[in-house]
């Protein structure tokens, strides 16, 4: 049988509030309020903060009042625990797990949960549909906001605002992928803001590194250019987004005709990989390994007229895509495809290029912001005035019409 918490309800009445007014200052349904005072449920974790900032109380303080009356200690005139029944050592282990599982602390158990799930998400990015990926991403980011006005150790603090930095990083990303423009400007901002605050020079090399991306899809080469530059001069030596930045730097050269730029930035990248000794996962978002550099690799030579990009794309394919099962294509496969049709219309190898930017189409696996990857293909074979023209049409159509989110 469940019992009341009169001391919690006296402590509201205390403070001058009846049932509706103190559900609404905390954000609840009165009836809500009443199953808290009458020990049916208790309240929720991210709830916790604001109930104790609204009764002026620590969270200890509204520990000790949530525990059911049939669990309060009996107390002696000097106050402390009634010592005399045998079982006292057990009833006072029994008040201390309640308080632990009461507990509204972020903690070390909770930051560690967050953190595995965010790596758990980066490594599920490059074969998860975006708008799918993307709730995940607004319900974690959500939390960590609840979160941060709960009472913790500047330790903890620092690891609430990195773990939100990452998933603030990440849905921009995906807002970036699937054109949503003004949304991926408001959580690239936030992610820079929480990485100052940490001091966490990774993240925030990351938020320029990504903007460099943006806008290398836009057509911006110059800025795109200057942006990955800026995540260099910010980002930790031989770190994963040291090399990341750099293949963004490639890539803009490549697009702006600069070739010895261009050459330089893919002998730096292909460098620094070599040495990298990936520790997060297989396939995680913001983790480099050396099979991504074959990936940019491609890209760039492809955009710079380089017909060894070929043999890098094909390189891709058969690492990712041992099967021909294009739905369990990572996206990195799709994109190596599209590669592969330009660098084979570079050499007028018409039906091989046809067919590679077909699959890549049909994948499923390119998203909106690299829509105008495979429109350079189908405009290329449109130009030379292929009879695979109106299938490839079609076929990327049919692409724009998926889903965003």
């Amino acid at each position: 049988m469940n019992s009341r918490r009169r001391r919690f309800a006296e402590c509201r009445k205390a403070r001058g509030f009846n049932q509706e007014t103190f559900a609404e200052a905390v954000g609840a349904d009165r009836s809500t309020v009443q199953r808290w005072e009458s020990g049916k449920n208790d309240p929720q974790p991210w709830l916790r903060p604001k109930i104790a900032k609204v009764l002026s109380l620590t969270a200890s303080e509204l520990d000790a009042l949530l525990i059911p009356d049939a669990y309060t200690p009996a107390q002696s005139s000097s106050g402390w625990l009634a010592a005399a029944a045998p079982d006292s050592d057990d009833e006072v282990e029994a008040l201390e797990l309640a308080r632990r599982v009461f507990a509204s602390d972020v903690g070390k158990e909770t930051l560690d949960r967050l953190e595995r799930t965010f790596d758990e998400m980066a490594m599920r990015y490059p074969v998860s549909p975006p708008h799918e990926l993307l709730g995940r991403v607004r319900r974690h980011s959500s939390y960590v906001a609840q979160l941060m006005d709960a009472r913790m150790t500047l330790a903890e603090q620092r690891r609430l605002f990195v773990v939100g930095g990452w998933f603030q990083l990440l849905g921009a990303t995906l807002h970036i992928d699937l054109h949503q423009e003004h949304a991926a400007t408001a959580r690239l901002r936030t992610a820079a803001a929480l990485a100052q605050h940490a001091e966490h020079r990774e993240i925030e090399a990351w938020c320029y590194e990504t903007d460099a991306w943006r806008v290398l899809t836009d057509g911006d080469y110059v800025r795109a250019l200057h942006l990955s530059q800026a995540a260099q001069d910010v980002a930790p030596a031989a770190s994963s987004v040291a090399i990341q930045a750099t293949a963004q730097e490639g890539r803009a050269r490549a697009r702006l005709g600069e070739g010895t730029g261009t050459y330089a930035a893919i002998d730096r990248v292909q460098r620094m990989s070599a040495a990298m000794r990936p520790n997060k996962g297989k396939e995680h978002h913001y983790q480099y390994d050396p099979g991504k550099a074959l990936a940019y690799t491609a890209t760039t030579l492809a955009w710079v007229g380089d017909s060894a990009a070929e043999d890098y794309a094909r390189q891709v394919i058969a690492r990712l895509a041992p099967t021909d099962d294009v739905e369990k294509w990572p996206r990195r496969v799709a994109s190596a495809n599209i590669d592969l049709a330009l660098a084979l219309l570079g050499s007028d190898r018409l039906d091989e290029a046809c067919s590679a930017a077909q699959r890549a189409i049909l994948s499923g696996r390119i998203v909106p912001s690299n829509h105008w990857r495979a429109l350079e293909v189908v405009r290329a074979v449109e130009q030379r005035q292929l009879p695979e023209a109106s299938d490839l049409r079609e076929a990327y159509q049919g692409l724009k019409a998926l889903p965003r989110d």
